[in-house]
């Protein structure tokens, strides 16, 4: 193996002075310089020659001046295609994520029922009959237990992406402290969490059951509440719909700060909920729960992918 000087490449600046082409000289194969451009000792070299801190930059001069050992063309070759192949994997999968992603949000529309309506639009056989509506505090208690003997020390949080996860994991810092916990709730497994913060993800707040199989407290400024007399599950994945957001938004507003929905503990309990027998809730329940493992199953599959590439990546260039 030779030592490869990027110097040897020419180059033009294209679509302004961030963008930076590379054109492979003969001893280099395109998709070859194109893997080795993803590979951590380049980027290793980026990081080293770059600039700026909110802005990230490097020169073209700076980038020309990476070394690297070449191999010869033909396995060059051989080491993109394999690289290549593995896209292809992994745009597949990726693909089959997104399916499995919608054809979730599909049935999330279709399996309940909007406001003021009495059937869903789509729903299994063996069910017949209107379902009712209840209010949220017809099977829901608001739960008022603070942690006042310190008994609780996990500090939990309610994220729209993630859902119930400890604060220090999805902050990578301890918001709360010892001095403020025995005002918290204490929040039990199973236990519902609305959050009043907005964003992308959730444009009225996200309300998630706690599933991490243990108690732990959360800030007052969260309303939680435990059921009874409903499936936990059907309820959860009706929390992931959108069609409980108009009642939101008709009965509260973002209050005086833009990051936060304003709405009354009194109001927020008389929410309306789609009722229709148990054992329909725990169909609806079941079935969204083995399209979220198909999709969790899915992730896993590119997780694994991507890591074996990257391995590829760092094992099959110098």
């Amino acid at each position: 193996m030779e030592i490869f000087i990027l110097e040897s490449l020419k180059y033009s600046i294209v679509g302004g002075l961030h963008t930076i082409v590379l054109r492979p000289s003969d001893k280099c194969d395109s998709l070859y310089l194109y893997y080795l451009l993803k590979t951590k000792s380049f980027k290793r070299h980026g990081y080293r020659m770059g600039t700026g801190m909110k802005v990230f930059g490097i020169t073209a001069n700076n980038v020309l001046a990476f070394k690297t050992l070449l191999p010869s063309k033909k396995e060059q070759n051989k080491i993109s295609q394999l690289l290549k192949i593995m896209d292809r994997l992994l745009t597949l999968q990726q693909r089959k994520l997104d399916l499995l992603t919608k054809l979730k949000q599909g049935y999330l529309q279709q399996l309940f029922p909007s406001k003021d309506k009495y059937l869903p639009r789509l729903r299994f056989k063996e069910f017949n009959g209107d379902w009712k509506q209840v209010e949220l505090d017809d099977i829901s208690n608001k739960v008022t237990e603070k942690n006042k003997d310190l008994r609780f020390s996990e500090t939990l949080t309610n994220s729209a992406e993630y859902g119930i996860i400890n604060q220090r994991e999805f902050f990578d810092k301890d918001i709360s402290n010892e001095k403020n916990l025995s005002s918290y709730y204490v929040v039990r497994n199973n236990d519902f969490i609305y959050n009043p913060r907005i964003s992308n993800y959730a444009p009225v707040g996200p309300i998630k059951r706690n599933k991490l199989g243990r108690p732990g407290v959360m800030s007052p400024l969260y309303y939680v509440f435990r059921t009874h007399d409903i499936s936990e599950l059907f309820l959860e994945y009706y929390f992931e719909t959108t069609k409980w957001h108009k009642f939101m938004k008709l009965n509260g507003d973002s209050g005086a700060r833009s990051d936060r929905f304003a709405i009354k503990d009194a109001v927020f309990s008389t929410m309306p909920i789609p009722y229709s027998s148990f054992k329909e809730q725990q169909k609806i329940g079941r079935f969204f729960q083995t399209i979220e493992q198909a999709i969790t199953l899915q992730q896993s599959k590119i997780n694994q992918l991507n890591k074996l590439k990257q391995s590829y990546l760092q094992k099959l260039f110098p």
